[in-house]
């Protein structure tokens, strides 16, 4: 059977919404116990986690969060910056009083995670993660598939037209990065909160923040704060690596082994960026598997 006759576009969870900062968040919430919080990055959202949740909600809380300006989540008129969506997480994860949490993030769901767990350290049980900003980056070491895109995304007025008003992000660089083909339905449901060039200001905003050769600094200054800490801490983490990968690639998953001192591996095989839509179903119970006997 081909793997992506396995793989479910359907999003059977309820909708549940928390005000944060006078904005409306939407998340799913399934499953009893100790949180474990998906966050998502770029330009995605919960759906991108449809098929692992299962998974996580027979071992605790599964909770995944649209963030702000993204998914079903208000969509206010702000800078969309990386700074500005910390509060918004922040304030989603002590809304909802949520104690001894289990962060899973990829994208720039990492950045806010790993910066979530950096400053609350004691709040945090486990991390893992897949496809993540660990540390600033330099053009040099980029993807060189991306590159030159993310040149031109970062470009004023370009990256407008690209993102903003051909929607290049969600309908070339979303599933260039996927081993398989998405189907019509899973990509109406990545499309379907950006139907205008004013709702995908989120997308445009992002490229411009990884921190590449120092810029922009405060981006910069956090994911190296992070990136020390990720040397220094105990906590227990998990690491999803594909090959050939996007952000995490051989030379980043030697750097984590390396670094990170509590952590366990696990290669999925064929993937590139999203890899929650290459090989779920590994990814879920490899996730539910170390859930299950590190945290019980």
């Amino acid at each position: 059977m081909n793997t992506a006759q396995l793989i479910s576009p359907d999003f059977p969870f309820d909708s549940n919404y928390v005000e944060v900062d006078g904005q409306q968040i939407h998340y799913v919430d399934e499953g009893e116990g100790d949180p474990v919080l998906f966050l998502h990055g770029n330009p995605t959202s919960s759906y991108l986690w449809r098929n692992i949740i299962p998974y996580a909600a027979r071992q605790g809380r599964a909770i995944a969060m649209d963030l702000i300006g993204m998914g079903k989540s208000d969509k206010p008129d702000i800078a969309y910056r990386f700074v500005d969506h910390v509060p918004f997480v922040d304030g989603f994860i002590k809304a909802l009083g949520l104690k001894n949490v289990t962060l899973v993030i990829h994208d720039w769901g990492s950045a806010l995670g790993f910066h979530y767990a950096h400053r609350y350290p004691e709040n945090v049980r486990g991390i893992a993660f897949m496809e993540g900003v660990i540390r600033p980056m330099t053009w040099a070491g980029f993807p060189p598939d991306f590159r030159a895109g993310f040149r031109m995304m970062r470009t004023p007025g370009l990256g407008w037209v690209m993102i903003s008003g051909l929607n290049m992000f969600v309908e070339k660089i979303l599933p260039s990065a996927i081993v398989r083909d998405l189907t019509p339905q899973e990509m109406a449901h990545y499309r379907a909160p950006f139907p205008s060039a004013r709702s995908r200001k989120p997308v445009r905003v992002w490229p411009c923040e990884i921190p590449i050769d120092g810029t922009p600094t405060d981006v910069h200054d956090i994911v190296s704060a992070y990136s020390n800490w990720l040397g220094e801490t105990q906590t227990p983490m998990l690491m999803f690596h594909a090959t050939p990968g996007g952000t995490i690639g051989p030379s980043e998953v030697a750097w984590c082994r390396q670094t990170i001192q509590n952590l366990e591996v696990v290669d999925i095989g064929a993937g590139i960026h999203f890899l929650q839509e290459d090989d779920p179903h590994l990814i879920g119970k490899q996730l539910e598997e170390w859930l299950g006997r590190v945290f019980k």
